[in-house]
């Protein structure tokens, strides 16, 4: 990675200084992420009367961590900041004892009422209180009185549910409202509702995962086919997809909490192996049973072990975990429609068809647990993941175009929790550094094959790509609850880090020449040596920058506070209000160059009153750009127990979720001035121009020659290249959430469901948008009598090329009624089904804004013209089953994923055109649902384990992925016709499939 250079620019914001100044002074000794830490409260009764004196014991059976508090007036108690797990619940009062047993999932708030005299609701075992000789199981308790869109994904949901990916995120899908979504060229994403990735946050251990610079949400997620955590680390994890708590920052879609495992006072240790999709053990692409072709090389392996134990019995514990993963992956490589009665020359021909591509992937997690005393636990725990690749390939690049990749990232969380009667405080000292570093594998010129509208036939020879991003730096987090006030548990908290971010890239980094085909073969042209060009976009250092690092070191600060407040026992009330602040000096102190200041200000086109925006909120002076500091964040929700017995509760909640921008985007202001690219034409047949020697040359090979383009942009390096300008007042995105819901218990057959229903109602607001700023000599964008397209790039600034400026304005709407039904599975009962179906009505002001973070708008001078379409990437109607069945030393299970047509991103020119005027004059964006745009998946595992009659344990599994060999059709022809005339090929789809093919896979592994 490139050096980070620390700026001495210190903001004082006073008001938030001050406001962490008395959190700090209320704040002792630092404790568990509230994120992650359960709750158990509820009353204590000595015969049936409210206990004033109890004192009351939670031990966890697994680590002998005790947590001990003293009942209320009114007999209330509450134990904060547990690690989940299973615990027994000693209470004392009246000089009568009892126990309970009862296990705490991540996050939760369960609530367990506790009583002495009478008949005892549950005795210990003879020799239960000596918890290392005794196993001790309890069912999970549903959370039902919590106002949060949430759900829990258990231990054995993860270990026993089909897969093939190892990504623990995977199985949050099952979860109404989420998706998990494998792209075609294998790489994954999670999303919620209708917005994009981006907005999506998962919180390990209390600790945020964020990507401060590129998409994905999470780090090390933007395009990656790896993992972001080794699965045997993860010991379970919440979903909640909207209505967070308080506590939850850089967010504005789900939040994913998941709590690591710890080594306990046994020795356990495992170990895996797996292998997948081999060409016998997968059914081929489509691509693969076309005449002559056969299938691609592919395999995928993936292994891993993890120990841990105490090194001190009661006091100190340790855990460690590997895994890789070892790809080779299947690609097809396919061309886009030509015209009709052309075809591709016979060297472009070869180049398409089924392919492969490698990918190697390393992950190790680490952590150490020491409980000194019961009031204290200290953990250490690291993460690092390395992985390797070659991407970019498919579809419609050829082997020649792709890239390599390599993904860093390593991660500390140093954390102290310390509590008292009524007291818990966590504190967590972290570090991070994440690297990202696509390059292009081939340096050669790069060639886009076209149809003559320009559409991409295929793209040849040497890539686009060259790019050293990353973020690095330190934080402190402290969390503090208090409940020592009858009915209330008030939780306040404050967060810092210092982020040394860097957004380097040269794009295009082999010059791309643009070819219409049709016009070369109609010229008698039949081979990619003999095409002529008639554009080529290319790069160019501009002289006298010796350095083109992008970088900021950012400052983050964010505050809390919450109280859940048990007003009776039925009612809840969850009142949260959070605020966040961060300063960007690469944004707020940059300086536009004077000489383009004054080509702006005199640049006549857009001075004049037909012109909609002012260039003046986008020129910088270092001094008139602020940190955004309106990130108030009220979060309000409610429970109400119909019958207090916790089986039939309303919830609901309304809540402002603020996330952040990519440094990505705010970089490409200062990128694009010092590496700018330019665009050259070339006077060709089918493509002419008037040759000038400025912006139009007679082609001539020569400019195959990377020095041969820069000596044509050397006398004056600002012509031609492109100008990104950021608004001045640029904002944070953010959403506004609102739900309401009823969970329910219900006893069929015996058996315990736990049901949910909920509307959600959530818009977003804020996202960032890339615009054209160039405009006619009249200040106009479209052009006479055009409603659509014809965006003015013909008009570039004086001396220098287009602008592009950035604005918020992407925004997105939905409604969602979310259905759930779970049978949990449980030792007594070993089987276990969940049922989740979503219906989603949204829509985005930006087309595929949701599903592909698209962020470039150039058909309208901004998004108030823009049409509100459907949500691209949306189905409207979405169902995820799975099953679980446990007998004979077996484990059955079983996954099906229904959805309704996906929209997909339609161009629609057919509406009339005037006279002399192109096709597309009053063109617009749609969404398209095609039949076979439906998504259908149906997963089996079925797993032996033998238990030798030692510690010993060992397991054979088989997975069957997409029983049906279901075709899962992911490209489709989108442009819908012109002027009046419809494209016959509209909603026709290409050999592209979201894999995989029907699959094996089949693992080993041994367990002790």
């Amino acid at each position: 990675m490139k050096p980070y250079y620390r700026s001495t620019r210190r903001p004082t914001p006073r008001l938030l200084a001050c406001a962490l100044a008395s959190c700090l002074a209320m704040a002792a000794p630092a404790a568990f992420a509230q994120s992650t830490a359960a709750t158990i409260r509820g009353q204590v009764t000595v015969d049936s009367a409210p206990a004033t004196d109890a004192q009351v014991t939670a031990t966890n059976v697994a680590t002998g961590l005790k947590r001990s508090v003293s009942s209320t007036a009114n007999g209330g108690y509450a134990v904060a900041g547990l690690p989940p797990g299973t615990y027994r619940l000693d209470v004392t009062a009246g000089g009568q004892t009892s126990s309970k047993t009862i296990t705490v999932q991540v996050g939760q708030t369960a609530t367990l009422n506790l009583s002495t005299g009478g008949v005892a609701e549950s005795a210990p075992a003879p020799d239960a209180t000596n918890i290392d000789t005794v196993t001790v199981t309890a069912a999970p308790v549903f959370e039902t009185k919590t106002s949060e869109v949430a759900t829990y994904i258990t231990q054995r949901q993860i270990e026993a549910l089909p897969q093939t990916s190892r990504n623990f995120l995977a199985f949050a899908d099952i979860v109404p409202g989420m998706i998990f979504e494998t792209k075609s060229d294998g790489t994954s994403q999670l999303r919620s509702g209708a917005q994009s990735a981006n907005g999506i946050n998962v919180f390990i251990d209390g600790v945020g995962q964020k990507n401060y610079v590129l998409k994905g949400g999470i780090g090390g997620q933007d395009g990656s086919q790896g993992n972001p955590f080794p699965q045997l680390a993860i010991g379970e994890y919440k979903v909640i997809t909207s209505n967070y708590k308080a506590e939850y920052d850089q967010i504005s879609s789900a939040a994913i909490t998941a709590v690591t495992k710890s080594g306990t006072n046994e020795f356990h240790g495992d170990f895996f192996w797996d292998r997948y999709n081999t060409p016998s053990w997968r059914a081929p692409t489509p691509a693969e049973e076309r005449p002559g072709q056969s299938k691609s090389p592919s395999g995928y392996t993936q292994y891993g072990a993890a120990f841990g134990g105490p090194l001190i019995q009661d006091r100190l514990f340790f855990f460690a975990t590997y895994e890789a993963k070892e790809f080779e992956v299947p690609r097809t490589i396919s061309a886009g429609s030509l015209n009709p009665g052309y075809s591709l020359t016979p060297d472009l021909a070869g180049l398409v068809g089924p392919t492969s591509i490698p990918f190697d992937e390393d992950l190790w997690f680490g952590k150490l647990t020491w409980q000194p005393g019961d009031a204290h636990l200290i953990e250490l725990s690291v993460k690092k993941r390395d992985e390797s690749e070659i991407k970019d390939i498919g579809d419609r690049n050829t082997e020649t175009y792709g890239k390599t990749n390599n993904n860093e990232s390593t991660r500390y969380d140093l954390r102290y929790q310390w509590s008292s009667t009524n007291w818990l405080n966590d504190a967590h000292l972290t570090y991070e550094d994440e690297a990202f570093n696509p390059r292009a594998i081939t340096l050669a010129p790069g060639f886009i094959i076209q149809n003559t509208n320009r559409g991409t036939v295929l793209n040849v020879g040497g890539g686009q790509d060259y790019q050293d991003k990353g973020q690095k730096g330190w934080g402190f987090q402290d969390d503090l609850t208090f409940s020592g006030i009858e009915g209330h548990t008030m939780k306040m908290g404050f967060k810092y880090k210092s982020i040394e971010i860097n957004s380097f890239e040269q794009q295009p980094y082999n010059p791309q020449y643009s070819i219409n085909l049709p016009a070369n073969i109609d010229a008698g042209r039949n081979s990619l040596a003999a095409f002529q060009p008639y554009q080529v976009r290319f790069g160019a250092p501009l002289p006298g920058i010796s350095d083109r690092n992008i970088e900021s070191t950012n400052k983050q600060y964010g505050i809390y506070f919450q109280d859940d407040w048990e007003v009776n026992e039925k009612l809840t009330l969850n009142l949260g209000l959070r605020y966040d602040y961060e300063v960007t000096p690469g944004y707020e102190d940059y300086v536009t160059p004077a000489n383009l200041v004054t080509a702006l200000r005199s640049w006549s086109n857009i001075h004049n009153a037909n012109v909609d925006y002012d260039i003046e909120d986008y020129i910088s002076n270092g001094r008139n750009r602020k940190a955004f500091k309106d990130a108030w964040q009220p979060r309000l929700g409610f429970s109400y127990d119909l019958f207090a017995d916790q089986r039939h509760v309303i919830f609901g909640g309304a809540g402002r979720a603020y996330d952040r921008n990519l440094f990505d985007y705010i970089a490409l202001e200062q990128s694009k001035s010092t590496f700018p690219s330019y665009t050259i034409l070339f006077n060709t047949p089918g493509n002419p121009c008037a040759v000038n020697n400025t912006t139009c040359f007679a082609w001539d090979p020569k400019f195959y020659n990377p020095q041969e383009l820069y000596a044509l942009v050397a006398a004056n390096p600002n012509l031609g290249s492109e100008i990104n300008l950021i608004n001045n007042d640029i904002k944070v995105p953010y959403s506004d959430q609102f739900s309401l819901g009823m969970r329910n218990t219900i006893a069929v057959f015996n058996q315990d469901w736990n049901t949910s229903v909920s509307v959600v109602h959530i818009r977003s607001h804020d996202g960032i948008i890339f615009s054209l700023g160039n405009r006619y000599p009249d200040g106009t964008f479209y052009g006479p009598g055009r409603t659509f397209g014809g965006a003015p790039f013909g008009q570039p600034i004086p001396g220098f090329g287009s602008l592009i400026k950035a604005d918020n304005g992407v925004e997105t709407r939905l409604n969602q009624l979310l259905l759930s039904a779970e049978k949990p599975y449980t030792a007594e009962s070993p089987w276990g089904v969940t049922l989740a179906y979503t219906y989603t009505d949204s829509e985005e002001n930006r087309s595929n804004a949701a599903n592909s973070d698209e962020h470039y708008v150039f058909d309208y001078p901004n998004l108030n013209d823009a049409p509100w379409v459907p949500s691209i990437g949306i189905a409207k109607h979405r169902f995820v089953g799975t099953g679980i069945y446990g007998r004979w030393g077996m484990t059955f299970s079983t996954k099906v994923v229904v959805t309704s047509a996906v929209a997909k991103d339609v161009l629609n020119c057919l509406a009339p055109t005037n006279p002399g005027q192109d096709g597309c004059a009053h063109g617009t964006f749609d969404a398209g649902y095609f039949d076979d745009a439906k998504f259908f998946q149906w997963d089996l595992a079925v797993q032996k384990e033998w238990d030798t009659g030692t510690d010993l344990k060992m397991r054979v599994r088989g997975d069957i992925i997409n029983v049906t060999n279901h075709r899962n059709w992911n490209t489709f022809e989108t442009f819908r016709g012109v002027n009046g005339v419809e494209n016959p090929n509209y909603g026709n789809h290409n050999d592209d499939i979201i894999l995989p093919t029907r699959t094996f896979k089949l693992s080993f592994g041994i367990s002790w």
